[in-house]
């Protein structure tokens, strides 16, 4: 009896090791062997239509600080981020209004069930973060800062009104004033 159980001992001991062996083997072809990329979520797809190179056209209406109004232009850039998780926007636009550049990262949250953007720009310190939804087919994001003992709530709304042809209008509204029109982003696909 002791031989049969010693020789199950050493059979078992190499049955283990070569199962080892082997695991660690095809651990290491796998590591070496190119990964598929990972599948971008069903609504990061809806933004596709963000991506590539835009010429923009900014127009401010008429203000106590535009009394006849004011326009910008710029170039704007919209890349698919690291697994296709995220759009990474670059932005920069110059005119009447002044000389702004920016970035932002797209992305979905699934704990929130929405849309999130980063907003990094040459004009402030820090980053802003924007909540969106589709509203039908418009992209809606907003977001909201504190000024002066006020808090401002802003609100985004983009629409691909056609193919290659994007619109944007940004509203504003502080304490309880109405909501406002600032400005009108109108972009064109290169």
């Amino acid at each position: 009896m002791k031989t049969n159980w010693k020789l199950a001992v050493a059979a078992g001991t190499l049955t283990i090791m070569f199962c080892t062996v082997a695991w660690s083997a095809r651990q290491q072809k796998n590591a070496e062997a190119p990964q598929p990329a990972p599948k971008s979520t069903p609504e990061m797809d809806r933004l596709k239509f963000y991506l590539g190179e835009w010429d923009y056209t900014e127009t401010y209406p008429k203000s106590a600080t535009y009394p006849n109004g004011a326009k910008n232009t710029g170039l704007y850039t919209s890349k698919v981020g690291p697994g296709g998780n995220s759009l990474i926007n670059s932005f920069h636009s110059k005119g009447a209004v002044g000389d702004f550049e920016g970035l932002l990262v797209m992305t979905w949250d699934p704990k929130e069930n929405a849309y999130k953007t980063y907003v990094f720009g040459d004009s402030f310190p820090g980053a802003i973060l924007e909540t969106g939804q589709f509203a039908g087919d418009a992209l809606v994001f907003r977001w909201e800062f504190s000024a002066g003992g006020s808090i401002i709530k802003l609100r985004n709304v983009t629409h691909l009104v056609s193919p290659g042809k994007i619109v944007s209008e940004q509203y504003f509204t502080a304490k309880d004033a109405p909501e406002a029109l600032f400005v009108t982003v109108e972009a064109k696909k290169r």
